[in-house]
């Protein structure tokens, strides 16, 4: 049961409680985030955050500078470390995973970053298989060791996001759109559930950032793989996803679809006056 949450940037507990869900969706989710709690020192990121995504799901998260969207990301993927709470994927909690283990988990879960995160003086396919990383020994990581199926599996990715012709040029002859295209081949040769995406169109033009989008959406559709991915702007999310999740001073006050998403509504999770944004 998705509700949106209308506040003035504080929560009724019984939203914010991930009990308020109904116990069926909870069963069926992919990813449930429950009570998740995120302290810089002193700094409070996130707070008792609470949601669930199912398989095959886009999803887009909103907010204003310093809301906690990139620091949610992170977590999810374990990039940092949450102070309290849990994160289940597939019934398990990643926050008590170590070594081995973590490392198998976040095989299944593919980022793409806003400043693409290339190795810029290497090959197109030679970034890409950095993907395959996950699942090699620390030996065969060092030396680059992939095998035949892993490169046929890395062209084969790259021509479904329109770089075929560019396996073998090196990333810094890239444009920034051809480069973001890159990390995203990079993540779909790790076979992943989910695609976690950083604002990954704030450093492209118009029609790079449609052509990036697009592609997410085509992998969420055709290959049935969940997307969650952080916007700033509030219109591509309203185009692209199927549900938007709102931050404010790290804490979720919004969570519902699209069409739930009134200009009212967006003042509220921007704390911002009629007049103030730039929504479309």
């Amino acid at each position: 049961m998705i509700v949106p949450i209308l506040t003035n940037i504080s929560v009724p507990k019984a939203w914010a409680s991930a009990d308020y869900f109904n116990q069926e969706v909870i069963e069926m989710a992919q990813l449930e985030v429950k009570n998740l709690t995120k302290y810089y020192k002193d700094v409070l990121a996130l707070t008792e955050v609470n949601f669930t995504v199912g398989k095959g799901e886009f999803v887009s998260i909103i907010g204003p500078s310093g809301s906690g969207k990139t620091t949610l990301i992170r977590c999810i993927n374990r990039l940092v470390d949450a102070t309290d709470g849990s994160i289940h994927y597939e019934g398990t909690d990643l926050l008590t995973l170590k070594g081995s283990p973590l490392r198998h988990a976040r095989a299944k879960i593919g980022m793409i970053f806003q400043h693409y995160n290339l190795v810029t003086r290497l090959t197109v396919i030679e970034n890409v298989l950095h993907g395959r990383l996950g699942y090699k020994s620390n030996i065969a990581g060092v030396l680059g060791i992939y095998s035949e199926h892993e490169k046929e599996k890395a062209i084969e990715v790259l021509s479904l996001v329109g770089l075929e012709k560019y396996v073998y040029r090196r990333c810094d002859q890239l444009s920034g759109g051809q480069m973001q295209r890159v990390g995203i081949a990079r993540a779909l040769v790790q076979d992943p559930a989910i695609i976690l995406c950083d604002e990954p169109i704030s450093s492209l033009d118009p029609s790079s950032a449609k052509i990036i989008m697009d592609y997410l959406r085509k992998i969420q559709n055709e290959l049935g793989i969940t997307i969650i991915v952080n916007l700033h702007q509030v219109d591509v999310a309203k185009k692209y996803a199927e549900r938007i999740l709102g931050f404010n001073s790290g804490r979720l006050v919004f969570d519902a679809s699209p069409s739930d998403l009134t200009t009212d509504t967006i003042h509220h999770i921007y704390g911002a006056e009629a007049g103030e944004l730039i929504i479309n």
